[in-house]
């Protein structure tokens, strides 16, 4: 008889995940062990395998929930009536706020997705290119005689405005919310008006 799923399953699974996330991010994801998820997480490895096979498992598990839920976020429908401007404040504040308590996580996407098999990573990246191509299409409407007729230069802007976003915890570590507020509009100051801009 199979064994029943414990009324908390849901939220045990969600601990073990952030727990793990934790100890990719010290660790790496390449030295991190199952037993010492199992240990940070106060369960037994034995408890730890009722929830996951294993760490490929895990990781995916971890980053498919974590992208997912950040693509919904920043792809998020605009309020009726904004320019395509508030659009691109709005999704630049999107992306900061999602980030915000996520670096582990966030660490954990940039240095270890590329450990997953291929059709694995097949689906997390389509995550992300799903918020590429909305910020893409932002910026072409900003500017559809320039970064509209030229795909380079757009995807040149585009991936600029996503890695001035995704290094912020490496220098400013746990920013609160109106340190990314303040970030968030100079960054679409910078995107849309250069230095002069500031």
């Amino acid at each position: 008889m199979a064994r029943p799923i414990a009324k908390d399953h849901d939220e045990k699974r969600a601990q073990i995940l952030n727990t793990a996330a934790h100890v990719f991010a010290v660790e790496g994801y390449d030295r991190a062990s199952m037993n010492q998820i199992a240990a940070a997480c106060g369960i037994s490895k034995a408890n730890i395998y009722h929830y996951y096979a294993g760490k490929d498992a895990m990781l995916f598990d971890l980053l498919d929930n974590y992208l997912s839920e950040l693509r919904n976020r920043v792809c998020a429908p605009p309020e009726a009536g904004t320019t395509p401007e508030d659009r691109l404040l709005q999704t630049v504040r999107a992306v900061l706020r999602a980030y915000q308590g996520a670096d582990d996580h966030h660490k954990v996407q940039v240095s270890a997705l590329d450990a997953l098999p291929e059709d694995k990573q097949k689906v997390l990246r389509a995550y992300q290119r799903d918020m590429v191509a909305h910020l893409s299409g932002i910026l072409s409407e900003v500017s559809p005689d320039d970064l509209g007729r030229d795909a380079r230069k757009l995807r040149s802007v585009t991936m600029s405005v996503f890695g001035m976003l995704n290094w912020y915890y490496m220098w400013n570590s746990g920013a609160g919310s109106e340190a990314r507020e303040d970030y968030a509009q100079l960054v679409t100051n910078l995107a849309l008006k250069g230095l002069h801009g500031l």
